[in-house]
């Protein structure tokens, strides 16, 4: 009789155990490990291609997009951010580097000249940024395939690199899960024992 109290806590024990190992099955065996004619490998590193292909679409198609990208950099308001330091460069050319290049041209420039080329020259770069930008980003599209670059990054990721990933995100969803494992196999086993006494 006293070892049918025992069966609660054999079934908590059980329920644990077995999500343990349902976790532990997400990333072992890394390689294929065949038992009785049977081939086990974890979920991750057989599907690992499969996630990588997946990962590297949705970046490319929701996460990451040159369009997005194009909109951020050629938006009037971040183009305005840059022009100080635009204007303050043109300055230093203007009143420097072009008296080092030409000194017999800058004797003809004054300061008034200067601030009339500087305003020329930061509606004309205002203008041009824009477009500018759009053809950069059109051309940057062709050469850098996101999709591609994300599916070899993740399928060159060692089985230990994402088990780690993933660990640091859900270390504790993966304990839950365990604990969770525990109690409802201690539930179970008292219910057990109840329809044992009863019956």
């Amino acid at each position: 009789m006293k070892l049918l109290y025992l069966i609660p806590f054999i079934s908590a024990f059980i329920g644990w155990f077995t999500n343990w190992i349902a976790i532990k099955m997400l990333f072992h065996p890394k390689k294929p490990v065949t038992v009785l004619g049977i081939t086990f490998i974890g979920i991750f590193p057989k599907r690992q291609a499969q996630f990588a292909e997946k990962l590297g679409k949705l970046v490319s198609e929701e996460l990451l997009s040159f369009e997005d990208i194009e909109a951020k950099i050629s938006n009037p308001a971040n183009i305005d951010q840059l022009m100080p330091q635009i204007d303050a460069h043109i300055d230093h050319f203007l009143r420097v580097k072009l008296a080092d290049q030409m000194p017999v041209i800058s004797m003809f420039i004054g300061d008034k000249t200067i601030q009339q080329m500087k305003s020329v020259f930061m509606v004309e770069l205002k203008d041009l940024f824009p477009s500018l930008m759009k053809n950069y980003m059109g051309q940057l599209k062709k050469d850098l395939d996101l999709e591609k670059i994300v599916i070899e990054k993740v399928k060159g990721f060692s089985t230990d690199k994402l088990e780690q990933i993933l660990n640091d995100i859900m270390a504790k969803e993966f304990r839950f899960v365990e604990i969770i494992g525990g109690v409802l196999g201690f539930i179970i086993g008292i219910i057990q024992v109840i329809l044992t006494l009863i019956s």
